[in-house]
């Protein structure tokens, strides 16, 4: 019988090392899909999100129709009525196709805010809390500034410039959430900074952006989502006020605060123009709310341990 050679010991290593990086890879997923089943926070409002998902996606399809249809011939019909799954507005418009198009409206408008709102909040507190020093003051005082004004007023402003429509709101909003976003993200910074492990990169002679990348963004960008998760329901909440008042989404595109102001004025004659998408409103945002308490438990290591506690 040979001896095993020190190729062949080689070979047996490789393999035993892929063999257990799989199973880590098999049981990390697994340990994931257990989190998720047992936060019931978490799962409800994945739930409630992929129906609202599903509904802005597939809505339109199934249904078929046009949202800019006008048929005086049947005004305010009532919801399950005659070729009208749930009723009709003021203009004879099918309501369900225009819901689930503005559901499509608002999920738009709540990815491009949150997407801007957190690349660039993650950049500009990133910088602030490493560099310190007047880069720190500096951008700190215009986060400051910016956080100051009231949404609405941001909004008008970018309204008055670009005009009215879901651009203004993107970017009026956004910049509002950015600035929330850059402050807390400045201020885990400022506490990593302090870290014996930063010290050791700095001390190993490692560049700002290598420290930055390898030690600090992973840090920080649990918390940073988190956040992120809530201001989407901000955003969802923001689009539907302006679009109430008019500086949203603009005519014959369907917003679900252009429904509710649409409907207001027929609250008496049929309710349901405005009970409709104020309700779906409500499940969009709860639905983001949820996820964003589940992301919180799941990622913030106090919580837990105060929940084990508990638990025992």
């Amino acid at each position: 019988m040979t001896a095993p050679t020190p190729e062949s010991y080689l070979a047996d290593w490789d393999r035993r090392l892929l063999d257990f990086e799989e199973s880590q890879h098999i049981s990390v997923f697994r340990r994931g899909m257990r989190n998720l089943v047992r936060n019931r926070l978490l799962l409800s409002g994945v739930i409630l999100g992929v129906l609202v998902v599903g509904a802005g996606v597939l809505g339109p399809v199934i249904v078929g129709g046009d949202y800019e249809l006008i048929n005086f011939s049947n005004i305010h019909a009532v919801p399950f009525s005659e070729d009208a799954l749930l009723g009709t507005d003021h203009l004879g418009r099918d309501t369900a196709t225009r819901l689930f198009v503005a559901i499509r409206v608002s999920l738009a408008v709540a990815v491009g805010v949150t997407g801007l709102a957190l690349v660039a909040g993650l950049a500009i507190g990133t910088v602030a809390g490493f560099r310190g020093g007047w880069t720190d003051r500096s951008l700190s005082g215009v986060m400051d500034f910016i956080w100051g004004f009231p949404l609405i007023l941001v909004a008008v402003l970018f309204a008055g410039g670009l005009g009215e429509g879901l651009l203004s709101v993107i970017l009026a909003v956004g910049l509002v959430n950015m600035a929330a976003i850059a402050r807390v993200v400045r201020g885990e910074v400022l506490s990593l900074s302090e870290r014996e492990f930063i010290e050791a990169a700095r001390a190993g002679g490692l560049s700002n952006w290598r420290i930055i990348r390898k030690h600090l963004l992973p840090n920080i960008l649990a918390p940073a989502l988190v956040l992120a998760s809530y201001y989407v329901a901000v955003a969802i909440i923001a689009e539907a006020a302006l679009s109430f008042i008019g500086l949203g989404a603009q005519p014959p595109l369907p917003s679900l605060g252009q429904m509710v102001a649409e409907g207001r004025n027929f609250l008496q004659l049929n309710h349901w123009e405005t009970t409709v998408p104020g309700l779906t409103l409500v499940v969009m945002v709860l639905s983001v709310s949820l996820i964003g308490d589940g992301l919180r438990d799941v990622f913030d290591p106090r919580l837990r341990h105060e929940a084990k506690g508990l638990e025992s």
